[in-house]
């Protein structure tokens, strides 16, 4: 299971930043962002070998289930 932000949305983010030094801005000057966009992943096949059993209401809330 894995918990973390969304890796697309913080490259976009990252493009948006250096945009932003490249037009001149100043790096000091800007504020630090933080993600805002969080995914859940759920691998079921590890999961199983580990004994695991995971409830169905968490599936349902995952982003992306493994299988």
């Amino acid at each position: 299971m894995s918990y973390g932000s969304n890796i697309p949305d913080a490259y976009r983010l990252t493009g948006i930043y250096v945009g932003r030094i490249l037009k001149g801005e100043k790096p000091a000057d800007m504020p630090v962002q933080q993600p805002t966009k969080f995914e859940l992943v759920i691998n079921l096949k590890a999961a199983k070998a580990l004994g695991l059993s995971i409830p169905p209401t968490l599936l349902a809330t995952a982003d992306e289930v493994i299988e």
